[in-house]
């Protein structure tokens, strides 16, 4: 029976890699995959998964108006899937999610959700809620703290390294725009 996933981690954990992993795994073996990121993330390569290893896939753009059901069944029906990987799945609806649960379920094709738990002021993202309540496996992708411990929220920074406290949910950047902390140095930070 295939089931819905969700990888989930702090900034900097390894999320895309791992995805990328799996992905290759699959094609190794002869079987092929739909591979899906955020449209919003361009980052690095608009229509591709990247790591910052230098890992690349392409893969198809998600919009906030994207059916994924209707474009999974219509990939299906031309190439038989054997797995659906989604990287930046925090930017997620939650009826893109319940259609996700869809695949899993009427279409057994496992589906690998992976992505952020929390923005930057430690509020789930919609995608990422949904995920959480609905997938039938919750995996956490670890990363290290400064300190040594377990990373587990992103904290927004500006140019010159401070805090940001206030903003808009989404704000797409890498290293120079977050540190992933632990609870205790994120709230220290995040205090002030």
């Amino acid at each position: 029976m295939a089931k819905l996933y969700f990888y989930y981690a702090s900034m900097n954990a390894g999320k895309s890699t791992t995805l990328l992993q799996a992905d290759f795994n699959y094609r190794e073996r002869g079987m092929h995959t739909m591979l899906w990121t955020a449209a919003l993330d361009d980052r690095y390569h608009a229509g591709a998964v990247s790591s910052r290893i230098g890992l690349r896939a392409d893969a198809h753009l998600f919009t906030p108006e994207t059916d994924l059901l209707i474009a999974v069944d219509a990939e299906h029906a031309s190439s038989p899937l054997s797995c659906l990987l989604v990287d930046e799945a925090q930017f997620l609806s939650r009826d893109q999610v319940l259609q996700l649960a869809r695949v899993a379920d009427e279409r057994g094709i496992p589906v690998l959700c992976y992505g952020l738990r929390t923005d930057f002021q430690a509020q789930l993202f919609p995608g990422s809620a949904a995920l959480l309540g609905l997938a039938d496996a919750l995996i956490e992708i670890k990363a290290v703290c400064h300190c040594g411990r377990k990373s587990t929220m992103n904290l927004r920074v500006d140019g010159d390294g401070k805090p940001v406290r206030e903003g808009a949910q989404i704000g797409i950047g890498g290293n120079e725009s977050y540190l992933a902390l632990c609870r205790r140095h994120f709230m220290e930070l995040a205090r002030g």
